[in-house]
Order: structure tokens, then sequence, then C-alpha cells
């Protein structure tokens, strides 16, 4: 039986069973700034006539809806519409949902009952898009992981390898920040890159999200240490009715969410997972088998109407082997010369207390994180040779963080103000007998760092013209406890300024300019030389800066479509520049392994600019879809000081995502995704076949007198997805077929270099060239086909 007549045979043994339309919407409409209930609101089922009103304490119930992911439009006199996407909707149980109304300054004569689903700030009026729960749930080839999602946005570039590198704007991957309820989570992907922020899977799961804020742009103040994107996960709340249960079966995972009240006051939501992609790996080949598990949850205390406290954790333990089995071709067992052994655990725990006033809260977060990484190879993966071995890293990165922040609004105007604490540790051992840049090396040493850092922000934004003209302008700076540079306040002054222009009704004009800073990478901080001291404190190490301008005008044809278009211009200094390898480490970080941990300072420079084409439809009708375009030029300093093309110098990348839901509970869609070549860095065949380097290398040494000169074929593919939902009584059942590179595209990377062997694996010396081996290049292509059958039970 084929994988055909096994997918129609599973659809067709599930019976057709419809049930009267009894789902059940219960919820609360609150005023976001001072927490009180908003009686009387109108509660209307977007696109019907179904609709009811808040009581006196803000309570409303939705009878009689159709199971599935429903809108809900809620308005009232004084306050902004406000629609409230994806709730999901099934027989079994009441959805439960809280709903913030924004209280409106010129609002105060009518109501409109028709809402945007797009959301947009006064600090952030541009690149700043929304990603709702069931745009991720059903988002083709995306497996429900957040960081594959994003690829259908514009300024995400995608790499074709089993990895969600974010890449935003021809910014490296390390220049990214992640919040999740508001508290920072520095890991979100299993095998995380240290120093980096790619890896294989993410660690979030999105049984417990509400929707993602992304900004490729115009952060607000808020937010610091972040180049080129902030995310923001917003988690649900625990059901407070009854409890609720999600078993799950996915592409790479099987994991169970449970939900529910813990008291009158007081919800939980809770989830585990468990990998088995190592067998997908295995099934596939591929030199490695990783193993993961991972949790999440968040407890949620209401107080009293005015006080709530918030506790959010989340962690991974990542395992890996490498699959000695299959060594049948070359490509292989070059792989598994090359590959090291990586095991890691993290967690993040944090609570948030918010107590509300009358015109504004304030916000307190304690939050501590931790990421453990080891990794070792041994020459021909022989554990037992203490001699042969080529790598020990042992490395630990411990957060302690406390922020402060007040939000106050007053007719027109906003403000928000707070600062903020942390205290870090960074341990790391590492002995290393092999360089990728400069051939043969060796290093050994301990390190231990206690680092100080505090942080400083406000804005203040106003509307004005009956909220056609808005501006907000921001400031922040950040500090450390490193050295000088970094510790005066002075050095990292970063001011913002958006504004956003109501042209007509359907049309706004945005623009956003800002300098914003980041830290470099603990692994370069806490590197140290041959003599034991701290190499890059006396390198005069400094915070990374980045200038960015913004601007672009915004459609709305209809209340269901956007149309953005945007220019951007980033400038990057004080850039860390790699001295062992002469490189800037603005092109490293979308492999396995560890950003840094080398000898660094801050003459590195660079820029990125180009535009953006969305045309995005929420779903209407039946129909959703987004088109994204994206033209980029990243360019960054090489050893001469001259700009080069960055190894993020896509160019050109299009996507285009469609989707379509018919009766019966079915739903197709599609995602093509077009990304042009990225530069690499040809190898040095000379220096790389030297007997003594290969030997320790086992690959070739990038030649960096031609850094990013050549280029990789350009990289589509295209996944489709197939749901069908089943509701029942008392439970419910969606099942998936999603199938990755459904054309089975292969992408021509840069050739791996090896060398000529005899028939006992021995390398074979080059006659015409005595004391190196004879070069052999093996072509890399990647791609291969990847179906997925997955379900859904809810209950």
């Amino acid at each position: 039986m084929n994988l055909k007549h096994l997918i129609c045979l599973v659809f067709l043994m599930i019976p057709v069973v419809s049930f009267a339309q009894n789902g059940i919407i219960k919820g609360k409409v609150i005023n976001s700034e001072t927490n009180e209930p908003v009686p009387f609101a109108n509660v209307v089922v977007s696109g019907t006539s179904n609709g009811t009103s808040t009581d006196l304490n803000g309570n409303f119930e939705l009878k009689n809806v159709v199971p599935g992911f429903t809108n809900i439009s809620i308005s009232s006199l004084g306050f902004k519409t406000q629609t409230y996407r994806d709730i999901q909707v099934t027989n079994a149980k009441p959805a439960t949902v809280q709903v913030l109304l924004e209280p409106s300054a010129s609002q105060i004569n009518e109501v409109v009952i028709e809402a945007s689903p797009f959301n947009k700030t006064e600090e952030s009026p541009i690149s700043l898009r929304t990603v709702g729960i069931a745009e991720i749930e059903r988002n083709p080839g995306g497996n429900r992981d957040i960081s594959n999602v994003l690829k259908s946005f514009p300024g995400v570039a995608s790499t074709p390898a089993f990895r969600n590198d974010i890449i935003i704007r021809g910014g490296a991957p390390n220049e990214n920040r992640f919040f999740l309820d508001g508290i920072e989570v520095p890991v979100i992907n299993h095998f995380q890159t240290q120093g980096a922020s790619g890896g294989p899977v993410g660690i979030i799961n999105v049984n417990l999200i509400r929707e993602v804020n992304f900004y490729s742009g115009a952060f607000p103040s808020t937010r610091g240490n972040a180049l080129s994107s902030v995310l923001e996960f917003n988690q649900v709340d625990g059901s407070n009715d009854k409890w609720k249960y999600r078993v799950a079966l996915g592409s790479s995972d099987a994991g169970f969410t449970a939900q529910g009240p813990v008291g009158k006051k007081t919800t939980f939501i809770g989830s585990v997972r468990a990998s088995y992609l190592q067998w997908l790996f295995q099934a596939l080949r591929l030199p490695f088998l990783p193993t993961y598990y991972d949790y999440q949850f968040k407890w949620k205390i209401k107080f009293d109407a005015k006080n709530e406290l918030s506790i959010i954790s989340l962690g991974a333990l990542d395992r890996f082997k490498l699959n000695l089995k299959d060594n049948e071709t070359e490509l292989q067992r070059y792989q598994l010369n090359i590959l090291p052994v990586n095991n890691q655990w993290n967690y993040t725990i944090g609570l948030a207390y918010r107590h509300f006033g009358d015109k504004g809260n304030h916000l307190l977060v304690a939050s501590r994180n931790m990421l453990d990484n080891r990794a070792f190879k041994y020459a021909n993966n022989d554990e037992s040779n203490e001699a042969g071995k080529l790598l020990d890293y042992r490395s630990r990165e411990i957060e302690n963080k406390l922020r402060y922040e007040y939000n106050y609004r007053i007719g027109t105007w906003k403000i928000s103000a707070g600062s903020g604490f942390e205290y870090a540790r960074y341990t790391n051992y590492t002995f290393s007998k092999f360089n990728t840049f400069a051939g043969v090396d060796s290093i050994e040493f301990n390190s231990n760092l206690d680092l100080y850092s505090g942080a400083v922000f406000a804005q203040v934004s106003k509307t004005l013209f009956k909220e056609r003209l808005t501006l907000s302008l921001g400031a922040r700076t950040d500090f450390n406890s490193f050295n000088a540079s970094m510790g005066n306040p002075l050095n990292q002054i970063s001011p913002r300024f958006s504004a956003s222009v109501k042209v007509v009704e359907w049309m706004n004009i945005n623009a956003n300019i800002g300098r914003y800073y980041q830290r470099p990478q603990y692994t370069l901080m806490g590197f140290r030389d041959e003599t034991g001291a701290l190499a890059n404190k006396a390198n005069n190490l400094k915070y990374i800066r980045a200038d960015h301008v913004v601007a672009g005008l915004e459609f709305l044809p209809t209340v269901n479509t956007r149309i953005t278009a945007e220019g951007f211009y980033k400038v990057y200094a004080n850039y860390p520049f790699d001295l062992r390898d002469s490189i800037s480490l603005a092109n490293v970080g979308a492999n396995f392994g560890v950003v840094g941990n080398v000898p660094a300072d801050s003459r590195g420079k660079g820029r990125a600019y180009g535009a953006e084409l969305l045309v995005q439809q929420k779903l209407y009708k039946g129909f959703y879809g987004i088109l994204a375009y994206t033209y980029v030029i990243s360019e960054f300093t090489d050893k001469n000081g001259r700009y080069v093309p960055s190894s993020w110098d896509n160019r050109h990348i299009l996507t285009l995502t469609a989707g379509y839901k018919i009766k019966g509970n079915w739903e197709f869609g599609a995602r093509w995704r077009y990304v042009a070549g990225q530069p690499f860095t040809p190898i040095d065949t000379a220096v790389s076949v030297i007997i003594p380097v290969f030997n320790i290398t086992g690959s070739g040494i990038p030649d960096i007198n031609r850094l990013n000169t050549g280029r990789s074929g350009s990289f589509h593919q295209l996944d489709i997805r197939i749901d069908k939902s089943f509701f029942f009584k008392k439970w419910s059942l969606n099942l998936y077929l999603d199938i990755q590179n459904v054309y089975n595209f292969k992408f021509k990377g840069q050739d791996f270099l090896t060398i000529e062997r005899d028939a006992a694996g021995n390398g074979i010396q080059d006659p015409e060239n005595p004391g190196s081996y004879v070069p052999k290049f093996l072509p890399n292509r990647n791609g291969t086909i990847i179906p997925t059958l997955g379900f859904i039970i809810d209950f």
C-alpha cells in the first residue's frame, strides 16, 4: 500500500457525523488600561447576525456558534472597536476568552461594528505584523512551528536546510529577541546555535499561543538588545470554566496539553512534548539523530480586579548522536567526519505582576533563564581515544532579570517608562584543535564571567486631528559592567521616532527612524587568551549599533485586506570582527555550533537596504492569502574595510501563501517560496588538503581573500496542506496532511571538499604536491519530499 492509498483510507475511515451548531463562546470584556469591566458592549460573531451584549460585570455568552476557528467583533461607546480572532470553538466545551478594549478619545458619538483585523500601535505604525493562531495552525509547510510560519511574511529569508533561522532584512540570526507574555526568552529552538537563534525545530508550543507580534523595525523602547527583529508571543489564559485537553501528533513530536481552573481566581495551561525527529532523520539517512523533550506552562492568578500575577516557564532537553550506521556514501562519511556531538538543556521561568490604576498600569517582571551547551568531537568518532580529541566545549549562560514598566494614558496621550536590571553568569571550558578558516590551531581555556547590566527607557505618544496623525518619541539606554565603554550609559543612548498620517480612511503614510543597540554575545565577552585574560575586554569590545530608517504606504481597500509597501535602510557599526579568521561575525550563525568564542574587536561595519511588498487577505468567505516580496542588499566590511555581500545578501525573496475552506470542514492550503542564491566564500583548496591541516579539519577552509565572492543556486519549494475537521458531541478531531517540497526540488549549494581515499579509507597523497592529499569535491544537493500525516484531538 503506497502513501496515497494510506492517506485516503485514513480519511475515509472517519465517519461523517453532523451535529447541531451548539458551540458556545463565553468571555469578559474589560478596559485595557484599568482592568475594569465594560458593560453593555456589543459582541457579534463576525460575518453573522449572531450577537449579544455584555452584562454589568462585562460578561457575555454567545450560543449556536459554528465549530471551528471563529472571530468576534466587540464595540462600545468610547472604545476602539476590537476584533478577537481565531477562537477555537467545539461542540464539546465552551471556548473562554478575555477581550481588552482600548479607550478612544475620538470615538464617542458612534459605534462601529466592523473592525480591522490588522494590528497597529502608536509606537510601531510600520514593520509590525500580527500572526494569529489559526494562521500558524493552517500554514502549509509550517508544521505548527512559528519560526517557519514567519517565512510567509516580507523581510524574512529562509535557508534550504532543516533549520528555522530567523534572518530579517539582511541581518544575522543573532539580531533577534523573543518575549513570551512580556518575559524575555533567549532560547526558542531545540539545539539552538549558541550566540545566534536558529535550530531544527522550535520549543514554543503553539497550543498555548494566542497571537504573535512580529516587529521587523520600529521597536518600542520597552524592548531592547535587538537589531533586526522583536517577536512577542502572547499566550492564552487557561480555561476558567472546565478542564480541557489536547493530544497532538505532528511531523517531529507528540504532545499533550491541559488547561483549566485551579480555583476561583487561578487558571493553568501547560504542555509536554517528546520528539520522534530522530526517526525522520534516520529515514532520510541524515548523519545525526536528534532527540528532544520540552515543556511549557502558564499559571495566572487574578487576586482582584486591580491585581494579577502570571507565572510562565518553558524548557527543553536536547540529546544528539551521530548516525554511524548510515555511512555507505562519501557524503555521509564526510558529514560524519566533521559533525560534533552536541547536547543541550535550557529553561526560562518568570513572573509578571500587574497592578491596574485609574489611567494606567504598573508591570513588574522577574525572570531567570539558563542554557547548558556541550559539544565534543573525536578523530574518526572514536571516543575511546582521548589523544584523538578534537573538541571539548562546555558552556553555561545564566541570566537573572528584573524589569519595571509604567504605562499611562490620558486623553490622546500615551506614556510608558521603566527600567531594568540584570545579573548574568557565564562559564566556558574550551579545548579545540581545529579552526575553520585559519587551518591548524589549538586553544584551551577556562572562563568565568559575572556581568551586571542596566537599562532605562521611556516613550511618549500622541494622536492629533481626530486620530489622523499619530506621533511617538522614545529613547532608552543600555549599559553593563564588562568594560568602560559599555559601562557608560551615554554611549548607548538610542532614540526613536514614529509618525503615521491617515491620508484617507483606507490609506496611511507611516515612517520610523531609530537607533538600536545590542550587547555582544557572552561567547565573545567570556573568551580568554593564552594568558587567561579576557581578550576582548582588552580589545575594547562595544555594543553593536544599528540605525534604521523605514517608510511606507499602507492601503486598506477592505476590512480584511491590507497592502503595504515599505522601504528600509539599516546602517551597522561596532560589529564584532573575528581577529583569528578575519571575518565579521555578521556573516555567521546559520549552522549548528557556537557563534563567537574567538578574539574579536568592534571594527565591523555594515549596511542593509531594500524594499518590501505585502498583500494580505485575512480569512473572508473561505479564502485567505499572502503575497510577500522582498528586495534586499546586505553588505559588511571585510578584513580590508571594503563592503562585500554578506551571507544574508539574498537580493530576491518571494512567498505566495493561499488557502480555501469549503463545506464539510475541509481546508486546502499551499505555500511557494523562492529565495535567490546566497553568497559563499570559495574554498582555499591548496591549504585545505595539506595533510596535517585536513587531518584536523576534515573539510575545506574558506579563502577569506575571496570572502563571499561565490553564490549558491536559487532555492524554491512548494508546500501543501489538507485539513479535515470532525466535531463530535464530546470531542473533536483534526486530521491533516502536510507535504513539504512537493515537486522534490534539489537545492544546489557550495560543494564540499574532501580527499581521495584508497580501499581501506586512507587518504591518498598527491604525487605532484608532496605533503598534501588529492582533493575531491562532493556535490551539495539538498531537498527531499517530506510528507506528514498528523492529528489533533480536543476533548
